[in-house]
């Protein structure tokens, strides 16, 4: 038996779940002679802003027991150079190009953003990133220092901000909501009931980590984003959570590092996955789970990845 692997998200058609996160594959350039890029399900580029962003200073990255911290502040060259220089690599790959977009002012510069992308026939589908711990509306000033709120912290700016993107883009919507939040079914509603076609969770949650002999953090900004195996139980509980509440496709990420991880993720309510930290490790694991995923299909008799999602024995 040969199971379906395909995956529709709206307009958004991948020949398998397997997705590369935002941020943790460059603009795929970086990996191209060392993983066969075209059998990935599609990539996710690394978040852009309407203008040019240098990012928070360094430190910027360091490990944990089970995992890593990342204050990287979405540095990035901008939506122009992102487009004249970055695209066209990727759009040569030949897989779904989903574009992640933030801002560093306000709603009004994802509009911006989308308005322009919308017109890119390349361009797969567009991610909101509206929750990333490591940068604050006010644009330079680290998230450790500054009271404001995620927009994926609100329900009603989330609501705001997707029904605002909505119209002005045809493309595919996915909103990346945040773990650091009370309960995130009402984001995750919020962000359906805008217009959103997909909700991935879950981002980095906010943590923090301190050098004991020079007593200061072991990174710039002091509170950072924690990736890798110490989310992927709360990352699986959430995604199971919001599954119960939402009929839109939910794409789940957070510590997946082999297939048992993944399988997790499809059980719990996924219908495609984002491989993250993992890529720091092992540049080819994406590949590895895609055929691993064939063979649970196959040894489990599953037909295909419908019969798979939210298949949880309670």
């Amino acid at each position: 038996m040969k199971p379906n692997f395909c995956v529709n998200i709206d307009k958004l058609r991948l020949k398998n779940p397997v997705i590369v996160a935002s941020g943790t594959f460059g603009y795929a350039e970086e990996f191209k002679d060392i993983v066969d890029l075209k059998k990935l399900g599609g990539i996710v580029s690394k978040t852009i802003t309407l203008n040019p962003r240098k990012g928070n200073p360094p430190p910027r990255t360091c490990e944990t027991p089970a995992g890593m911290l990342n204050s990287i502040g979405l540095e990035n060259p901008g939506v122009k150079v992102f487009l004249k220089e970055k695209l066209p690599v990727l759009k040569k790959i030949g897989v779904p190009i989903i574009v992640s977009i933030a801002s560093e002012s306000g709603p009004e510069e994802f509009v911006s953003l989308a308005k322009q992308l919308d017109k890119i026939a390349c361009i797969a589908a567009i991610e909101l990133n509206i929750s990333c711990p490591n940068v604050s509306r006010l644009a330079g000033v680290p998230v450790s220092r500054c009271a404001d709120k995620l927009i994926s912290q609100d329900a009603d700016s989330t609501y705001a901000l997707v029904n605002a993107v909505r119209k002005v883009t045809k493309k595919t919507l996915i909103t990346k909501l945040s773990p650091n939040i009370t309960d995130i079914t009402e984001i995750a509603s919020a962000a359906q009931t805008a217009g959103s076609n997909a909700v991935s969770l879950i981002n980095t949650i906010a943590a923090m980590s301190i050098d004991i002999e020079k007593k200061s953090f072991k990174i710039a900004s002091g509170v950072a984003g924690l990736s890798g195996p110490a989310i992927k139980p709360i990352a699986v509980r959430m995604v199971w959570e919001v599954y119960q509440k939402i009929k839109i496709p939910i794409i789940g990420m957070g510590g997946i590092m082999n297939t048992a991880d993944a399988i997790e993720f499809f059980l719990a309510g996924s219908s495609a996955i984002a491989i993250g930290t993992a890529n720091f490790i092992n540049p080819g694991i994406n590949v590895e789970i895609i055929d691993g995923i064939k063979k649970y299909m196959i040894k489990n008799k599953i037909k295909g990845l419908k019969n798979l999602t939210g298949g949880l024995i309670i």
